[in-house]
């Protein structure tokens, strides 16, 4: 049985394109791209045209481009490597309530463990903040604030240029996760207004294990790893050369096609909404219905566990997810629905389908009939579910 993947947030298949960049780098030419020989040579060319390649896809300087391990590590250099870098003038830390945990666990190990001050920037019922209210959030001590780009979970896109201004009028630097919006969303940190944006290859068909922060010319930060004077010193260890160019070939990529692809996915994934509506009676869409990513649905369907669907869809072929694969077997509730104030017994029957590029409308079509029949099932066997809610839908 074929698989269809509707789980294109948590990790996206290499395109052959990314692969074959890579190959001679896995094969042949396996230099240390910090050696001064001709081997050497040759691998500190293929990362510093990467570097490039990441650049022109952000606007900025190749520079300014570093490049980490994970969109999870380069979260941490953001966050972590300011505060360190101003601990004893700012220490206090900002973020949004519906960051991925690897910005969220951050502030609550560095207030733990370190003396940080935080504050926790709450959200609407779609999932946007409030400029406003980061206003109101700011003091003279904060050194960072952190609002990603776009949700994971739910796709609801933040106004980061806003928010960015309300930082410098208070000399606060601002760092967005940038994680399932690059190579989807316009990324030019000018326009954003951003000092740190971390961004991950394996989101954009690109090789998982590698990632980047850009960091703006001037920005104090302080490094997590130490060992040697790699990435100008902000980041030691051997670079991973093949890695590093499929990440710089999945953004040029990403990039060339980025306007068809996004408009091909807001069509599958309305199309997607759209049946499950007609199909499936008491359901709600998750998240913003304009501002957000085109790939990306998030839907509640009452009386029933979100798990338990994502169960059976994958016995009839069908990926998706709960939400972030990194919270993956929590019984927890999402705590992206709960700062967005869905009530907890709906939370947890909520499913994300993220769509990709070799999507096709005949497999939503398949989708949202398996569906109809996996929640008619499970409904039918809920305690809490009322009779007669498996025929037309109604949606809020």
């Amino acid at each position: 049985m074929k698989m269809t993947y509707f789980d294109h947030n948590a990790t996206t298949p290499m395109r052959p394109e990314v692969l074959e960049a890579m190959l001679p780098y896995l094969r042949d030419h396996f230099g240390n791209a910090s050696s001064i020989h001709s081997a050497g040579r040759e691998a500190r060319k293929a990362v510093e045209e990467a570097r490039i390649k990441v650049a022109r896809a952000l606007g900025c300087d190749q520079s300014e481009v570093v490049f980490t391990g994970s969109g999870t590590e380069a979260d941490n250099q953001a966050v972590k490597g300011v505060f360190f870098a101003l601990r004893g003038k700012r220490d206090h830390l900002v973020c949004s309530k519906i960051e991925h945990h690897a910005v969220l666990h951050v502030l609550e190990h560095l207030e733990k463990h370190h003396g940080a001050r935080t504050c926790y920037l709450g959200v609407d019922g779609q999932g946007l903040a409030d400029p406003e209210a980061l206003r109101a959030c700011l003091t003279d001590a904060t050194a960072l604030v952190s609002v990603m780009l776009a949700n994971n979970e739910v796709g609801t896109v933040q106004p980061v240029a806003e928010l960015s201004a309300v930082c410098r009028e208070r000399g606060a630097l601002f760092h967005t996760d940038a994680v399932q919006a690059f190579g989807k969303l316009d990324c030019d940190v000018k326009k954003l207004g951003v000092d740190l944006l971390s961004l991950s290859a394996h989101k954009i068909y690109g090789p998982k294990g590698v990632g980047a922060l850009y960091v703006r010319k001037g920005t104090r930060l302080h490094s997590l790893v130490h060992g040697g004077g790699h990435e100008r010193s902000r980041r030691a260890g051997t670079e991973n050369v093949a890695g590093i160019v499929g990440l710089g070939e999945a953004a040029q990529l990403a990039m060339d096609g980025r306007e068809q692809e996004c408009k091909k996915l807001a069509e599958l994934r309305d199309r997607l909404w759209r049946g499950i509506q007609s199909a499936i009676p008491e359901v709600r869409r998750n998240g913003h219905p304009d501002k957000t990513l085109p790939g990306t649905l998030s839907v509640c369907f009452r009386y029933i566990e979100g798990e338990s669907v994502l169960l059976m869809l994958d016995m009839k072929g069908i990926a998706c997810s709960s939400g972030s694969a990194c919270t993956s077997g929590s019984l927890e509730p999402s705590h992206v629905l709960a700062a967005m104030g869905v009530p907890v017994e709906e939370a947890q029957g909520s499913v994300r389908f993220s769509l990709g590029r070799d999507n096709t409308g005949d497999e939503v079509d398949r989708a949202v009939e398996v569906i109809k029949e996996a929640v008619a099932k499970l409904r039918s066997m809920s305690p809490i579910a009322p009779a007669g809610n498996c025929g037309s839908g109604t949606a809020s």
